[in-house]
């Protein structure tokens, strides 16, 4: 069976090269000089452009939601599919409209004016011609399209391409305000689009005005954790709960390690540990100044910490080697127990690959723990979504309603009547349900992709594993367990358009280069101090006074 899409796999892939560092703020490089405006919100301009909103009461999930702190909870969990979907939208939602919609895709593209686009635009009222665009080729595509100002009705732009696609430049001129029809209780017209979290419209508004529909948003959005092989360390009577220090996670690469039989314990952990030192995420203020990640004594122990861990036998040869590529299949084999990733790898298809590998296996992820043991752990929260839609600005009024109101049917919970026409067609014709799981037949697996309807609208995410309880059960759990750990960095979910050298200036290329080169064993620490240094002297200071004027004194820090 292939799955409806997991918003995490795409959070996880968003970040996978640039590291968590990637997720915040959500910036769009634009030309110009400094005095560009940025983009982003003033706390009360965003106050009165947000949706309100209004928590859907559709469906019953067997492991409900947990709360954390503002913005923040677990996914619900479901370990069945409804058996007798709701029906949330009552009529058909269009007007008869003709539109056109470019998503991107990665796999084969439907074919056009299949049977399964022919009845989803029977059940949506409208005639929405979908044209799904090569993922691999999408941020070079898009400006071919902006520059020629000849942009579809409808389009999906993920926010980790907003350099690319200058979103900040293209907000108000050629993509649609809907501010007039969605903010506060003006949203209460479209039920389902108001269950969506805030924090998700939030990646969507620029300069106090709301251009995106967000697509798979949740509250618990983290760049990644620090995975282990739960079967064979718990077959070793060791608890993920017993590793509460780096002193712990050290000693356990100790006992696990055994070069000789080919196992070590470790694999790439920087990425996603290296906060536990107290590091931010990329910025701090402290004492109402802006502080940069490379400037921290946090930054400084954690590379530390990671330069002596390469040194120490405990790392496998190909981790250090940089060799990534075949990460997941030294996990599975059990040459590498313990490795950082992607909280989107944690799914169906990753347990059915890890229990071909081995029968026993089980993924876990250990709880976030401070490096030192005793200060409060703390995981920072990534935006709400990286996915979401946008309207063509040439659009009248009533075509704009119009498609909000496709949007709303589509944004259907999961489970649902909507829902389930959404991401799995017709049932008898492209789906059929076995063991009550709505399951592809060959029609589905050619017409029905869940990178095209669902990319324009959907429902907050779900853990659901038709067929794998314990995967959703785990993760659920470990969500539970972690949901007070998520913390807002500085300028969360803030859209911010900077000048093409201050993009540059954040990215650090060279002192990125130097840390990597730290972190697995071949280059000094001493030699990262002397990269932050040429990197501040030459661009960093000028990025981090920006940053102060432009976005931390006008909008503050998001948090």
């Amino acid at each position: 069976m292939r799955t409806e899409m997991n918003r995490r796999t795409f959070v996880s892939a968003a970040v996978s090269v640039a590291g968590a560092a990637a997720m915040t703020p959500l910036l769009s490089a634009c030309g110009g000089g400094a005095d560009r405006k940025t983009g982003a919100n003033t706390e009360a301009g965003l106050k009165s452009a947000l949706p309100a909103y209004v928590p859907s009461t559709s469906g019953k999930p067997e492991i409900p939601s947990v709360a954390g702190g503002p913005d923040a909870a677990t996914d619900p969990a479901y370990l069945s599919y409804p058996s007798a979907p709701v029906t949330t939208v009552s009529g058909v939602p269009g007007k008869g409209g003709s539109y056109t919609a470019v998503t991107p895709l990665w796999g084969t593209a439907p074919p056009a004016g299949n049977a399964f686009y022919q009845a989803m635009n029977k059940a949506l009222g409208v005639e929405l011609t979908m044209k799904p665009a090569d993922g691999n080729n999408y941020s070079t595509i898009v400006p071919t399209m902006t520059a020629a100002k000849k942009l579809p009705d409808w389009i999906q732009l993920p926010s980790w391409w907003n350099p690319n696609f200058n979103l900040g430049g293209l907000a108000g001129t050629q993509l649609a305000d809907l501010t007039p029809y969605l903010s506060g209780d003006k949203i209460k017209k479209y039920p389902n689009l108001a269950a969506i979290p805030t924090g998700a419209w939030q990646v969507g508004v620029w300069g106090d005005k709301l251009y995106g529909i967000p697509c798979f948003s949740s509250k618990f959005v983290v760049a990644g954790t620090t995975f282990y092989r739960r079967d064979i360390l718990e077959g070793r009577g060791i608890k993920a709960e017993q590793v509460k220090s780096a002193d712990d996670l050290l000693s356990l690469g100790k006992e696990l390690t055994d070069a000789k039989r080919g196992v070590w314990a470790f694999g790439d952990l920087w990425t996603y540990l290296y906060t536990a030192w107290g590091a931010p995420l990329k910025w701090k203020v402290d004492n109402g100044k802006l502080v940069h990640l490379f400037e921290t004594q946090e930054f400084l122990e954690a590379l530390d910490w990671h330069n002596r861990l390469a040194a120490s036998g405990y790392v496998h040869p190909d981790s250090l080697a940089g060799d990534g590529a075949n990460a997941i299949t030294r996990f599975y084999s059990g040459k590498v127990l313990i490795d950082g990733g992607g909280t989107g790898v944690w799914k169906l298809s990753d347990h059915q690959a890890g229990t071909a590998a081995d029968p026993n296996y089980r993924r876990g992820a250990f709880n976030v723990f401070a490096a030192d043991g005793k200060s409060k752990p703390v995981v920072y929260m990534g935006a709400s979504t990286a996915i979401l839609s946008y309207l063509n600005a040439d659009l009248k009024p009533a075509q704009i309603e119009e498609l909000l109101s496709v949007a709303n049917y589509l944004a259907a919970p999961y489970g649902s009547a909507e829902y389930t026409m959404a991401n799995f067609g017709v049932e008898g014709v492209h789906h059929t349900r076995v063991n009550g799981v709505p399951t592809f037949t060959d029609e589905g697996q050619k017409a029905v992709q869940s990178q095209t309807f669902p990319f324009l609208a959907s429902p907050s995410a779900v853990i659901s594993n038709p067929g794998g309880d314990i995967v959703t059960k785990d993760l659920a759990a470990w969500q539970a367990d972690n949901v007070q750990a998520l913390t807002k960095p500085p300028f969360w979910g803030m859209n911010i358009s900077m000048p093409q050298a201050m993009a540059t200036a954040e990215a650090a290329q060279a002192v990125s280069d130097t840390v990597q080169d730290c972190y697995r064993g071949k280059k000094k620490v001493s030699e990262v101090q002397e990269a932050v240094a040429s990197w501040r002297s030459s661009s960093g200071d000028r990025l981090k006074g920006w940053m102060t004027e432009n976005v931390l004194n006008k909008y503050g820090t998001g948090q």
